[in-house]
């Protein structure tokens, strides 16, 4: 039996690696691909299926599964192949998202402001009342803050679906008016449900609600029954105006244009992590929990960011909003502020380092 050379062998090795190499891209790349026509319909329900069928047959026939026949030969299938995809790739990146389509009416409107030095004044603030069954009476008003009159920043955390995944918003405390809080969400269209797997692939637009503590919050903890948390966070004065500038600056980015949620990458907690950083004189490095967002708090109180005269099971303890408020109904902005802060540290006077 004649034996391989080095050079035969080494080649040989080479082209079986390339083959894998090549098989892991056909499988990965056709994932992706099928999921995005899957969710776009690009072609409507019944042709954007007819069309994942399709690819994934030509798939196969190129991997020798099932399909050994070539379509026309091996290196022209690999190109056609190759082509498609690259045209897959131009038409998803062209996916440009709009601000004018048939919204839900909860994120129907955009945030917008006016500005006068330390004065902000917030149109389409939301300030919706709910109700057990989910209905709400629609109201969008408009609201009166001071920079200068920010007394504390705090962290809600809303589960959903597990300990590892939260919804993620954010309140600011006021001296002189009521608190103001701000919610990154999905902008769904009417009648449209949200997919954690759609997020992926440029399924919804990305939504800023700037709204009454009652409206976001009430929501999560009684109308739909999930269990919210509440946590008071040691930010510096400095760092709490500036988050609040940066939300600011988020409405003028999604105003002038609108930008895709991403599930992953552009969601309730990275896009918060990206603002705090942003401003805070601290380092906050980065972690898995600001993925698996529910443990996001545990991250906080690792950082100092939450007081420690709590353990963090006794915070959980002493943070969570539902046992309060669930069993109420009918109440004011200012009994259900005051409701979701009892037990919890009192406030300090936060200034800067």
């Amino acid at each position: 039996m004649h034996s391989l050379g080095k050079k035969e062998f080494l080649f040989a090795v080479g082209l079986a690696l390339l083959h894998s190499v090549f098989s892991v891209f056909v499988i990965l790349s056709s994932l992706w691909l099928c999921l995005a026509l899957w969710f776009q319909e690009p072609l409507g329900w019944l042709a954007s299926r007819f069309m994942i069928g399709l690819w994934i047959a030509f798939a196969l026939s190129i991997l020798g599964i099932y399909a050994t026949q070539n379509f026309i030969n091996r290196y022209t299938d690999i190109l056609i192949y190759l082509l498609g995809f690259l045209l897959g790739l131009f038409w998803y990146f062209s996916l440009e998202a709009k601000q004018d389509r048939d919204w839900n009416p909860e994120v129907a409107q955009v945030l917008s402001y006016e500005r006068k030095g330390d004065e902000i004044t917030l149109h389409n603030v939301r300030n919706f009342t709910w109700y057990a069954d989910g209905h709400y009476d629609a109201h969008w008003e408009s609201r009166h803050v001071n920079l200068n009159k920010i007394t504390g920043v705090n962290i809600i955390t809303s589960y959903w679906m597990g300990p590892q995944i939260a919804h993620t918003l954010v309140s600011f405390d006021f001296a002189d008016s009521k608190p103001l809080t701000f919610s990154i969400e999905v902008r769904k269209e009417k009648g449209e449900e949200f997919s954690t797997f759609g997020g992926f692939f440029r399924k919804y637009e990305l939504s800023l609600v700037a709204a009454d503590e009652r409206d976001l919050i009430y929501t999560r903890s009684n109308s739909r029954g999930e269990q919210v948390y509440f946590f008071p966070t040691n930010m510096t004065k400095t760092e709490s105006r500036a988050l609040f500038e940066e939300y600011l600056h988020k409405a003028d980015e999604l105003k002038a244009q609108p930008k895709w949620y991403n599930s992953l990458t552009s969601n309730c907690t990275t896009l918060v992590f990206d603002m705090v950083q942003a401003v805070s004189q601290r380092d906050f490095p980065m972690d898995y929990r600001l993925l698996a967002s529910g443990y996001l708090p545990n991250y906080l109180y690792d950082l100092n960011a939450l007081s420690h005269q709590f353990t963090m099971k006794q915070w959980y303890q002493q943070a969570h909003v539902n046992p309060r408020v669930s069993h109420i109904d009918h109440l004011s902005s200012e009994q259900y502020s005051t409701l979701i802060r009892q037990g919890l540290p009192a406030k300090k006077s936060i200034q800067s380092p």
